[in-house]
């Protein structure tokens, strides 16, 4: 039951936070907007959902977990919901960029990853890989439904849906997750023991994990912001580029999935440096090569990697710093990881209305995954690292 409400909840915030790449191009089109105004709220919705992230992570370590991840649903339901009814850009900025950042905050990978970590102490890598893989499926279901949504009956009407999905959710986690289960967790647990916040930012292994996940989240919402906009401006149709979004969440699953098997194996760090190498061949691919086959090519083989970090960096942060603070360091580390997001999304969008194409995002891809393989490779292993 645990995993099953940690993989729904993930589940439909992998369907909503993408759905704004899905609309991006009917909503500007619509309006008359540039990209980077949509850019704009997936700015700020980056950067505040990063907060909200470490503030979740460091009261999942504190408080019901049920009582955050259902309030973080509600919020988040009725948020994206009233997305449907925009019609100015600061609209979006309010809604999706705060509102519905704040939501998504709550109820994502921090409190899942606390969760799911006390429920499997002893298989933790591929527990998480099974829950956060929710996010990979979200992805793959819900924008292929939701790209039929778009085609039959307009932008706005994918909003409304998603934000039903949310507020339907809400029962069955209050159910699934009861009261009494975070003190059940805790008792079975043994006394958890680590760094606090201040002594793992001491350290190199802190640092050179921020920086990886920076450089992750920098090219992860990027690609999800922009790959079905690009797909359409080299010549696939509406619905096809919105099912290979989609298909990206297929082929996330497999990545995700395979990592947190890897990792409970060998550790975090050889899944992480082949996320990265496999990155850059990607970004090197789309950059001599733009034809529809190569920008499915390019799709597919990223979705491998998306989201490979998120159920590692619960390893990499326990095996590094314990698990007395777990929550708050993960949350830390991956607010960091999501304002990079922001940034990635948001400079994408500008090169996009300053040049008419992605080509020089590209390179700065290509740079930045080459520089997160190396610094994935200085990190250490636990005993080293503690």
């Amino acid at each position: 039951m645990v995993l099953a409400a940690g993989f729904l909840v993930l589940f439909i915030g992998g369907g909503a936070r993408f759905a704004i790449g899905l609309t991006l191009r009917p909503m500007v089109e619509e309006f008359a907007w540039d990209r980077s105004q949509v850019g704009m709220a997936v700015a700020v919705f980056q950067a505040i959902s990063a907060t909200i992230l470490y503030v979740a992570g460091t009261l999942a370590d504190r408080m019901s977990l049920r009582l955050l991840l259902g309030g973080g649903l509600v919020l988040s339901g009725v948020a994206i919901g009233l997305m449907s009814l925009v019609s100015a850009p600061w609209h979006a900025v309010v809604l999706y960029g705060v509102f519905f950042a704040i939501g998504n905050g709550v109820a994502s990978v921090s409190p899942v990853g606390v969760m799911v970590t006390r429920a499997f102490p002893g298989r933790t890598g591929l527990a998480n890989a099974a829950a956060f893989s929710g996010m990979t499926v979200g992805q793959l279901v819900m924008i292929a439904v939701l790209a039929a949504v778009l085609v039959t009956i307009g932008w706005r009407s994918v909003f409304v849906w998603l934000g039903v999905a949310y507020l339907l959710l809400v029962p069955f986690v209050l159910a699934a997750i009861p009261g009494g289960t975070d003190a059940k967790f805790r008792a079975a647990m043994p006394a958890p023991s680590g760094m606090s916040v201040a002594m793992a930012a001491r350290t190199r292994q802190f640092w050179l994990l921020l920086l990886v996940l920076a450089v992750c989240g920098f090219g992860d919402f990027f690609v999800t912001t922009h790959v079905v906009a690009f797909a359409q401006d080299r010549g696939i149709s509406a619905l096809l580029a919105g099912n290979l979004l989609a298909l990206m969440g297929l082929t996330g699953l497999l990545g995700v999935i395979l990592a947190g098997y890897w990792s409970d194996r060998t550790g975090p760090l050889w899944p992480t440096a082949l996320c990265f190498a496999t990155r850059a061949g990607a970004f090197a691919l789309v950059m001599f090569d733009q034809s529809p086959l190569s920008v499915a090519i390019f799709a597919l083989v990223f979705g491998t990697t998306f989201l490979i970090t998120a159920p590692l960096t619960v390893i990499f942060v326990r095996d590094s710093f314990g698990t007395r603070n777990l929550g708050a360091l993960t949350g830390l580390i991956t607010m960091v990881h999501h304002a990079c997001g922001g940034i990635g999304a948001y400079i994408g969008a500008s090169i996009f209305d300053a040049t008419g194409g992605y080509q020089i995002a590209f390179v700065i891809m290509l740079a930045t995954s080459a520089i997160a393989l190396v610094l994935t490779l200085l990190l250490r292993g636990p005993r080293e690292a503690i």
